[in-house]
């Protein structure tokens, strides 16, 4: 147990204040102490589960760490223990302890921007929706991709709570504040994930529904249908228990169907295009708050969510009270094919004090609240997707701002929000932003990897193909909807320029190596030029010979690059003068002793040789070029490869929406001969019936789409390739 320090208790290594990481100096100094070399043991999990116990074991002792240590909130971060390592002579064991994940009171540390206020993001005045300008810029700034949670329900219901706490905050949208009429509509709160890495949750708190004060009720479906198409994970709060008078309150997602329309031009009615609903309606979370009754059915115990799929079942009979009784069930089960149910108890007995729940801290409330509220955040953010549009397209916060815009502007025209039409909106603004974060990416890593001069082109040229193809990768990944691959062009246009400006630094840098070391190496034969050394019988053979041995040490220095050749040729081409001045020179001599100095005709001989590095110089320049047509053929087909796996995997994407589409109505449509509704489950058979063409249509004729879109796609590309 031979050690450098005495045995110490644990102390914090990294602290953890108020989301800021800082180090801790007494821990360092400690660290600076220890000159062994260390064993590091970090352990990690979530918060309660027992990790102090097994790093207190390693250390050979029953305490030091302390339960509990890692969770209260002025000793959060990462704990240290340094003790002598038990089976390594001269080594230190240090021991880190983290505070546990999951922690639903914590935010990721990891964001693009700090945390912020909520912030209204539809604004609801004089029964006029519109978009705040504010709000769109905090969006626009949000790269990321978005998981993002709305809950709607009557005013006065607690829905601010729940929302509070999804944000780990107990303050955040304050009770009523969306209830006074300066503060209507929907509010917004960004904040990062904490269980998502580089996704944002962006929480949407509505304004309180069924408010008698309010003039115009078509406001209320604007903003439950608003909720619906901005979310991913939709929750619908209500209090007491799920009766006839609760859904009767849900009658806005009946409205639906004349809010929101799914394709620009329908091919046929109403129901075919809502039918198509649950192919981009987000998850449904129904909330019962004050709930008193016993989860039971027909005297046996029963889930929530086997609570709500009860209550969702139709009830039986012609009257026309109990088929208006049954449209929102049927709504409901038709458009959201992924359903939760969550029930609370009352959070404080005491009347008093009900009002001011967001005030009371966790342990004055009722202890099993505070579960199921613990239990409601940590599905929703487990649970809650990021938000995506059809076939799998992500929306990132700049696209949410679109969306908000597109949706908003379209209510206010008095046209019907389409999901078709805002997808073509959204993808002008989000394909702009994959070609600028693929170019972005290409220069980068050109930067970051090149270095100048190359020893050739083609060097370069390989470099250029490698970055090329991660950028191509991630305009691909983040695109869609580029049919006439109008952004693609763009980007290749966009690299194109780019791969010309680093081929011209590239020039420019083999250049100026290449002139600064011969202007070096020449020193010797200018000086020698200077004192006249070549000014003697036979003076011309030892210029050539001089020069002859400058080539030949310029020859030997590595990684001259590109312009290795030209530049030689040029410092050639300027001593044109001076050679010929010692030529003239030699050519003074008598005939008779410059026959015998020039048996071999070394000037005829120094001639030869100049037009054969003239050649050289041309064949290295037509290599070059062939190089570049090389690598532009190169590009065309890299584009045109990834391309191809794109619209493939858009076939893919398509078949397996339309199969869980047709998996979803399949069990309604059991649903509903088991409950004996006869006349539903006719028009279900029917969409399921057009559906299964719709399917069977897809997998015979995609192969012929995709040749002719391949094809297309190649004559716009090639035509972009071949004017360079």
């Amino acid at each position: 147990m031979a050690a450098e320090f005495s045995m110490m208790d644990p102390i914090c290594l990294v602290e953890n204040q108020n989301n800021q990481l800082t180090v801790n100096p007494k821990a360092l100094e400690i660290l600076d102490k220890i000159s062994q070399r260390v064993v590091v043991v970090a352990i990690i999990g979530l918060y309660r589960t027992g990790k102090s116990y097994l790093m207190n074991r390693l250390a050979g002792q029953n305490h030091g760490f302390r339960l509990g240590s890692t969770v209260r909130s002025e000793t959060k971060g990462i704990w240290m223990w340094c003790v002598p390592h038990p089976s390594k002579p001269n080594h230190t064991l240090v021991l880190l302890d983290t505070e546990g994940l999951g922690d639903v009171e914590k935010l990721t540390m990891a964001s693009e921007y700090t945390l912020m206020d909520p912030i209204c993001l539809v604004e609801n005045q004089n029964n006029q929706l519109t978009v705040n300008p504010t709000a769109l810029e905090i969006l626009d700034k949000i790269s990321q991709p978005v998981v993002v949670v709305a809950i709607v329900g009557l005013y006065r219901t607690g829905k601010s709570y729940l929302m509070n706490r999804l944000a780990g905050k107990n303050h955040g949208f304050p009770l009523g504040s969306t209830v006074r009429s300066e503060t209507k509509g929907i509010w917004m709160w960004c904040v990062p994930h904490p269980s998502k890495p580089n996704h944002t949750l962006v929480l949407l708190d509505t304004e309180g529904l069924g408010d008698v004060e309010k003039d115009d009720p078509k406001n209320d479906l604007w903003i439950f249908a608003l909720a619906v198409l901005l979310s991913s994970m939709f929750v619908y709060n209500s209090m007491g228990s799920i009766n006839h008078q609760a859904l009767e309150q849900l009658h806005y997602v009946t409205e639906l169907t004349k809010l929101i329309r799914a394709k620009s031009s329908p091919s046929s009615g109403e129901i075919e295009d809502s039918a198509e609903f649950a192919s981009f309606f987000p998850d449904f979370v129904w909330v019962v708050r004050d709930f008193t009754l016993d989860l039971k059915l027909d005297g046996c115990t029963v889930t929530e969510d086997e609570y709500l799929e009860k209550a969702l079942k139709l009830v039986p009979g012609e009257d026309p009270q109990i088929q208006k009784s049954n449209m929102p069930r049927e709504c409901i089960r038709k458009f959201f094919p992924r359903r939760k149910c969550f029930v609370f108890e009352h959070p404080t007995n005491d009347k008093k004090v009900l009002h001011y729940v967001e005030e009371m801290s966790e342990n004055q409330l009722e202890w099993n609240f505070q579960e199921q509220s613990k239990n409601f955040c940590q599905y929703i953010l487990t649970h809650a997707k990021t938000k995506t549009l059809r076939e799998e397209i992500i929306v990132t916060g700049i696209g949410l701002g679109t969306l908000a815009k597109a949706y908003v502007d379209a209510i206010n025209s008095g046209a019907v929000p389409c999901l078709e039409n805002t997808v073509t909106t959204l993808a002008q603004g989000e394909n702009s932003v994959a070609v600028q974060k693929a170019a972005d990416h290409y220069s980068e890593q050109m930067a970051q990897k090149v270095s100048f001069p190359t020893d050739t082109l083609q060097e370069l040229l390989d470099l250029h193909a490698s970055c090329e193809r991660e950028a191509i990768e991630i305009f691909m990944e983040r695109s869609f909807n580029d049919d006439k691959q109008v952004f693609q062009k763009k980007l290749m246009e966009t690299i194109t320029m780019k791969k010309e400006y680093f081929l011209l630094q590239n020039e420019e840098a083999s250049g100026k190596y290449c002139q600064a070391q011969l202007k070096q190496l020449s020193e010797p034969l200018m000086e020698s030029i200077s004192r006249g050394t070549f000014s003697v019988p036979d003076g011309y053979k030892l210029y050539l010979e001089a020069m002859d041995k400058l080539e030949q040490s310029y020859n030997t220095v590595p990684r001259k690059g590109v312009k290795a050749h030209e530049v030689l040729q040029s410092f050639v081409q300027s001593q044109a003068a001076i050679k010929e001045s010692i030529l003239q020179a030699d050519k003074a001599l008598t005939a008779e002793e410059k026959a015998l100095e020039d048996p071999w005709g070394t000037a005829e001989h120094a001639k030869n040789q100049e037009a054969e590095k003239e050649q050289e110089l041309l064949r290295q320049k037509q290599k070059e070029q062939q190089e570049k047509l090389d690598a532009q053929d190169k590009s065309f087909q890299e584009h045109l490869v990834q391309l191809k796996e794109k619209i493939r995997k858009q076939s893919e994407n398509r078949l397996r929406e339309q199969e869980r589409i047709l998996e979803h109505k399949q069990k309604i449509l059991e649903e509903l001969l088991i409950e004996g509704f006869e006349n539903e489950s006719e028009k279900m058979r029917k969409e399921i019936n057009q559906l299964k063409e719709e399917i069977q249509e897809t997998e015979n004729i995609w192969p012929s789409i995709f040749v002719e879109l391949f094809y297309m796609a190649a004559s716009v590309l090639l035509e972009h390739s071949l004017i360079q």
